[in-house]
């Protein structure tokens, strides 16, 4: 089973899409990777939804991906004796530390790292910015502010301090139990929520040891001020627009959005552009041309992927989100003026001489695909950040590096027999392109491997084969 395009769709599971048939179904319509969202459910739960990812693998015949995404440090507000409080404009409310339930003047937030974080002026925003709030006094464990914005509150709403560095860190005692048993279920990605700093990401390095490939969820302003350093720590990254859109202005984002996908473009790790992407098809069979047009310019601009949220998890037409946002990227792709709008901007290391020439030689000699022998996955990695037009076989004989590709732009994952024999190269090659109809009889495939075979590293021979006459 090919895909005809070369962008990844990633799709949320939840009570909507994760029961067997559900799954096959969306992987059958374009789904390549399934997001696991650690901020819902039980473990048993997610254990069914990764077993069930697994069994619509073999039900398609390719290789796909599942990303846990931990919860992270989500700050929240407590309850409130009547459930939900109005407000108004200019009225007095305080934030604190009691666990008492709250009223129309108070309501407590059990995290000292916010009031530690606080300043007088500065904004705290409510319920995904519903509410705005502005501080005029506080405490260690007490906030008194202005309300500026909002008509009503309820209980456990989010709470969010843009412009500030709350000193919390990014994995909870929560993160790490549901990372324990991620990696004990063999997820591929796991993707680290609410990252601040690269120490961040080196703590989940440390945690993952090299199982799951590592993501870091951009939904902080403060990551961006150190986002080389937290790039340079990552295997992908995921522009989250939901947190990330609270705490930056709205014409803000768009720009934040290129940013990204240009920084993980120039180090050749996979982006996926998330959040709202569809969002009105969680209760509407078609999207607005508006969010049709989102997808296409995320789709324009580079990314690896795009992904479904609510639309997969709890919407009333999943089936309909991924075969519609499958339609958008292959129309995109179409494009004539989509392939120029892909060449990557980078500078060429010597590990990745021999791929950027690949990438050249695929050009000149009109091959038909390019066929990379990699054992960690990152040989096809890097040649997918050169945006060939022609698709990228990938040739392992390691599963979970095969299904960790599933999230790169372009590149078609098949498992082979570990080879020894570097003449068994252009055969094996040659075959598997056939088998996987990317190349037809008499054609060019152009070979990309490392000797000695078996050993990870930079790739050291390019060669161009033909596939047989029939």
């Amino acid at each position: 089973m090919i895909r005809a395009r070369r962008a990844r769709i990633v799709a949320t599971l939840g009570p909507a899409s994760r029961e067997l048939d559900k799954v096959r179904e969306l992987a059958l319509a374009g789904a390549d990777v399934f997001r696991v969202n650690f901020s819902h459910g039980t473990h048993a739960d997610h254990a069914r939804t990764i077993q069930n990812v697994r069994l619509a693998e073999q039900a398609t015949g390719r290789p796909i991906a599942v990303l846990a995404d931990l919860q992270g440090p989500k700050l929240r507000l407590g309850r409130f004796a009547e459930r939900k409080i109005p407000l108004k404009a200019g009225q007095k409310f305080r934030i604190d530390m009691s666990r008492e339930p709250g009223d129309e003047t108070r309501v407590g937030a059990p995290h000292p790292e916010v009031f530690a974080a606080l300043r007088r002026g500065a904004e705290i925003l409510l319920d995904d910015g519903k509410v705005r709030l502005r501080v005029t006094k506080h405490g260690p464990d007490w906030a008194d502010t202005i309300v500026e914005a909002g008509e009503h509150l309820s209980d456990h709403k989010g709470l969010n301090l843009p412009g500030l560095t709350i000193p919390i860190p990014a994995l909870t005692e929560k993160d790490r139990k549901d990372l324990a048993f991620a990696l004990q279920e063999g997820v591929d990605w796991v993707a680290l929520s609410f990252v601040q700093r690269a120490s961040d990401m080196a703590e989940l390095r440390k945690l993952v040891g090299g199982r799951a490939g590592v993501l870091a969820k951009i939904e902080k302003p403060a990551a961006l001020l150190a986002l080389e350093e937290i790039l340079d720590l990552s295997e992908a990254v995921m522009v989250a627009r939901g947190d990330l859109g609270v705490e930056l202005a709205p014409e803000e984002v768009p720009v934040v959005q290129k940013q990204l996908i240009r920084a993980a473009r120039m180090r050749g790790i996979p982006v996926i552009v998330a959040t709202q992407m569809l969002e009105s098809m969680i209760h509407s069979p078609t999207p607005t041309r508006a969010e049709a047009s989102d997808v296409a310019g995320a789709v324009y601009e580079g990314a690896d992927a795009v992904m479904l949220s609510a639309e997969t998890a709890a919407g009333d037409y999943p089936l309909e989100a991924v075969s519609i946002m499958d339609r958008i990227i292959t129309r995109v792709e179409q494009d004539p003026r989509w392939s120029e709008l892909m060449r990557a901007e980078h500078d060429v290391g010597d590990a990745d001489a021999l791929v950027a020439a690949a990438f050249h030689a695929a050009e000149v000699a009109s091959v038909s695909c390019v066929a990379a022998f990699t054992q960690t996955g990152q040989t096809a990695m890097r040649l997918g950040r050169e945006r060939p037009v022609q698709p990228t076989l990938a040739l392992t004989p390691r599963l979970e590096t095969a299904r960790r590709l599933a999230l790169a732009w372009g590149v078609e994952a098949r498992i082979v027999a570990d080879i020894r024999d570097p003449e068994d190269i252009p055969k094996l090659a040659c075959r598997e392109a056939m088998a996987a109809g990317l190349a037809g009889p008499a054609e060019r495939v152009l070979i990309l491997a490392g000797l000695p075979m078996g050993t990870p590293g930079a790739a050291n021979i390019l060669r161009l084969a033909h596939t047989p006459r029939r």
